[in-house]
């Protein structure tokens, strides 16, 4: 990471160093300095002054400079999708379609027939469906955000400023908000962005997701760290989740250069997978589509332990038939042809992807609701559909494939849903996302061949906590003990079945985490591509009487900050 020159902040915002860390939730380990570099979220109160209502002729004439900008603002998204892949391009890619939304744009609408100018009528029709998805809880209400980038970002279109956003720093800098959409961190340079501080958020938001592809340190739900003046210079630890402030500057310079040696070590590492008494262990990666399985086909991965299905088809109006579903999942197939395997989700629509062709509308909690597996039991056709066309394309490419089911609750939903999967010639399993199924883990063994540990949902279902939720935040975090609990109880039974049992959630892409996971049991880690080589370095260094002990002190830890810092004095970090 780069260190910037300090001297610039002495005497002006330097803080003293009587002031006691700021913490939060670590995302991204590694540790950079700088100064604090606040992002600009709203439009000029001015601007929005100046333009009033606009000036329309009727309400016609405004919708349609709304279109206009909704267009504008898609596109945008689009374009920044196009450039960047993974979990960045998914997420604004979804922002796009939020962009257009119908309804969205009927409560505009509706909003300018009653006489407000077009400024008005989008805030209050984004106020309305904010309130729609916050009172949902669960990952819907991690929609709001979304919805307030895309009302800044029409507004700032409708009265001519630029789009909020994040600024261009002139030197390497901290950015600091209370939180961050999508749009904000998908495009950032690391050469000037050096850590990621977000005052909201969990280790399961857009910012972490897209923090961790981009290899950024980062640090979420850190209250109080929009209080920091801009220029502020602060030392910021992804590991134990501080943000420091009034550091030693040749202190600060020689742990950012320490983490930056450690980072390129583990750069380097190239697999395969093992302990340092030689313990084997699967790396695998989660992809979405075919270029993505492509790019993460050549990392060191033993293939793919999440194909998320349902992300292919999240602007599909009509159901896709059973030879366009081969094709796309052959091309997610067919980089591991050469010996490894793919496993596939089936479609997990729902909650906060919703696919028009299969998910209800109008549930009360869609995050509890029918979603997952749970589409199926009224429309079996789709399910039936979707394994034909994975089994053709496993055939035509010939990559050993394995299916699994999300939101499985009872032994007798993974029984049948088992009893499909073999008739077709493919390998059942299930994901562990309900706490249900881990305590009966042992018995869906017995119908199925393996698991699969889905630890952002796990997380949120077992803490009855909304992963969004900030004052939240301690509790949605997989190092929960009652989490890694459930964990290890899943892990237990696969040990004791002689059946594989992954970690396919954020969680594996933890290295720190990734060995108390193997301590457990856990037999594979599935995560996005940019972890594989921090895991599978870290996991190379320690030997799996260290894992045992890792999950041990993890297990036994009060809370989650207490189980890292045990960890972390563990293994000498």
């Amino acid at each position: 990471m780069l260190l910037v020159n300090t001297d610039l902040f002495y005497g002006v915002s330097m803080t003293t160093p009587e002031h006691p860390p700021l913490s939060g939730t670590p995302v991204v380990p590694g540790v950079a300095a700088g100064p604090v570099l606040h992002v600009r979220g709203e439009v000029s109160p001015d601007a929005i002054s100046r333009y009033g209502d606009g000036g329309f002729s009727d309400a016609d004439a405004a919708l349609s400079a709304y279109d206009e900008a909704v267009a504008a603002v898609a596109e945008t998204f689009s374009t920044k999708a196009a450039a960047t892949q993974g979990a960045a391009a998914e997420v604004l890619t979804a922002s796009a379609g939020l962009a257009r939304d119908k309804g969205l744009r009927s409560a505009v609408s509706k909003n300018l027939q009653a006489g407000p100018g077009p400024v008005a009528a989008v805030q209050g029709a984004v106020e309305q469906f904010v309130t729609i998805f916050t009172g949902m809880g669960g990952l819907m209400a991690e929609r709001a955000t979304d919805l307030r980038d895309i009302e800044r970002r029409v507004v700032a279109h409708l009265v001519g400023e630029p789009a909020p956003g994040v600024p261009t720093p002139d030197v390497p800098s901290i950015l600091v908000a209370e939180d961050l959409a999508p749009s904000d961190t998908s495009g950032l340079d690391p050469a000037l962005v050096t850590a990621l501080v977000t005052e909201r958020g969990g280790a399961t938001s857009h910012t972490a997701i897209i923090a961790r592809q981009l290899g950024i340190p980062c640090v979420v739900g850190a209250a109080g760290v929009m209080a920091l003046p801009t220029g502020t210079f602060v030392v910021v630890d992804g590991e134990a989740g501080t943000i420091e402030q009034g550091a030693d500057p040749d202190d600060a310079r020689a742990r950012v250069e320490e983490s930056r040696r450690l980072r390129e070590e583990l750069a380097t590492w190239s697999g395969p997978a093992a302990t340092a008494d030689g313990l084997p262990v699967k790396l695998l990666a989660n992809v979405a589509d075919g270029p993505w399985a492509g790019s993460a086909a050549s990392e060191p991965v033993q293939g793919v332990g999440l194909f998320r299905t349902e992300l292919c088809f999240l602007d599909r109006k009509d159901e896709p038939s059973v030879e366009e579903q081969a094709d796309i999942y052959a091309d997610v197939l067919s980089p591991y042809s050469d010996g490894r395997y793919v496993v596939v989700r089936t479609l997990d629509a729902g909650s906060d992807k919703p696919i028009a062709f299969a998910t209800h509308e109008g549930e009360e909690n869609p995050a509890l609701g029918v979603r997952g597996l749970r589409l199926s039991f009224g429309n079996p056709g789709l399910m039936d559909r979707q394994l034909d066309g994975i089994a053709a394309a496993a055939e035509r490419t010939g990559t050993e494939t394995w299916v699994m089911a999300p939101m499985v609750a009872t032994v007798a939903e993974a029984a049948e849903f088992a009893g499909k999967v073999r008739a077709r010639g493919l390998k059942p399993g299930v994901m562990v996302e309900i706490p249900s199924a881990a305590l009966l883990a042992h018995r869906m063994l017995e119908v199925v061949d393996f698991l699969s540990i889905g630890t952002n949902d796990l997380t949120q279902y077992a803490m009855a906590a909304d992963r969004m939720a900030t004052d939240l935040a301690h509790l949605t975090d997989p190092w929960q003990p009652a989490v890694l609990q459930l964990i290890a109880i899943t892990a237990h039974a696969g040990t004791e079945a002689g059946k594989p049992v992954g970690v396919c959630g954020e969680a594996a892409a933890d290295p720190l985490l990734a060995t108390a996971l193997i301590g457990m049991g856990i037999s594979s880690l599935s995560m996005a591509a940019r972890a594989v080589r921090p895991v599978g370095a870290q996991l190379s260094k320690v030997t799996f009487e260290t894992c045992e002990a890792a999950a041990e002190a993890a297990l036994g830890a009060p809370d989650p900050m207490a189980g890292r810092a045990a960890v972390r004095a563990l293994l000498g970090h």
